[in-house]
């Protein structure tokens, strides 16, 4: 295994100066995928003009959106700025979703301060044009420890609607068999176990999930850099429950780039922005490395190694300040 990581990329902003030569994308460009018809624009979620020029008169029947809602926990936007930049980017969302769709929204609650911005966030949606559905807990194996409080292990997510959207019953079911039995119910005159009367041999997610592994730095799919990045289990879950085959789905913080790898491995169409180049390359990179090398990520190394092993001022910056070593041999 390749021991090249990154820090955090969004925590340092002369890092991201190096590594923006090296994005073929720029503010305002869009990268169309001519194998499988998928878009990544480095562009403003909440542009309606620009966001409208990307679809086109496109729709998409699924949109999965993660905002950086660390921005709050990081007081570097209040929650009530934070709360009026998402009403733009739901309304952009919704622009672009067709009357039978999903919204997913990943989500931060911060316990140490008022749950902020998830109960202000829930809040401004019931003015929106969608409907709640569901309040989905994926659990995380690693949280945040504390001795007087319980340990924060949740991840939230917001599962909204417009009209009657596609809901796959068959992809609900995860890879725990089902093992409790002996709850008998009478049906038609005949008693049967609950086994007997079951669809699946494997439990039904529901909305807890604990089947979910955290990305970490031992996972192929890892993609250095990219702080809180989801697991694709995850996404390709939405995917499967909430699409079919040749649908578009949409993202408008593309981030690590796990929604288009999920659309490109279910048979979908992914439209996916971000604002800043890097995660735009990122995005690019990694479906790129999927099909050449049938990886799903970088597990320890990183997407720019190629270009940090033969920039002397990168390669300086990286050892002096973190302590990182680039490897001779790549």
């Amino acid at each position: 295994m390749l021991n090249f990581s990154l820090p955090r990329l969004d925590k340092d902003e002369e890092l991201s100066s190096y590594l923006r030569k090296y994005c073929r994308l720029r503010p305002g460009d869009i990268w169309e995928d001519k194998q499988s018809g998928h878009k990544v624009g480095c562009l403003d979620a909440t542009d309606i003009k620009a966001v409208q020029k990307f679809f086109g008169y496109d729709k998409a029947v699924l949109a999965i959106q993660d905002p950086p809602y660390n921005l709050v926990a990081f007081k570097k936007r209040n929650v009530q700025n934070f709360i009026k930049w998402c009403v733009k980017w739901v309304q952009t969302s919704d622009m672009v979703l067709t009357d039978n769709s999903s919204l997913y929204v990943w989500l931060g609650a911060d316990q140490k301060n008022n749950l902020e911005p998830f109960a202000d966030f829930i809040l401004m949606m019931k003015s929106s044009n969608l409907n709640i559905r569901s309040f989905i807990t994926m659990r995380n194996q690693r949280g945040y420890g504390t001795q007087k409080n319980w340990m924060s292990v949740r991840q939230e997510l917001l599962y909204y609607i417009k009209g009657n959207p596609v809901f796959n019953t068959k992809f609900v079911y995860t890879d725990i068999p089902k093992v409790v039995k002996g709850y008998f119910k009478e049906i038609s005159g005949k008693k049967t176990e609950n086994l007997e009367r079951s669809k699946s041999d494997k439990i039904r997610a529901g909305n807890v999930w604990i089947d979910i592994q955290q990305v970490f730095h031992l996972m192929e799919e890892n993609v250095n850099g990219c702080f809180a990045q989801k697991p694709l289990k995850a996404i390709e879950r939405i995917i499967n429950v909430s699409s079919n085959k040749g649908d578009i789905v949409s993202d408008y913080f593309s981030h690590s780039g796990t929604t288009l790898l999920g659309s490109e491995r279910l048979s979908r169409i992914c439209y996916t922005i971000d604002i800043e180049p890097i995660y735009c390359e990122i995005s690019i990179r990694r479906i790129e490395n999927y099909r050449t090398n049938g990886k799903i990520g970088w597990q320890n190394s990183n997407p720019f190694a190629e270009e940090i092993a033969y920039d002397k001022k990168l390669k300086s910056y990286l050892e002096n300040k973190y302590d990182i070593t680039v490897p001779q041999n790549l």
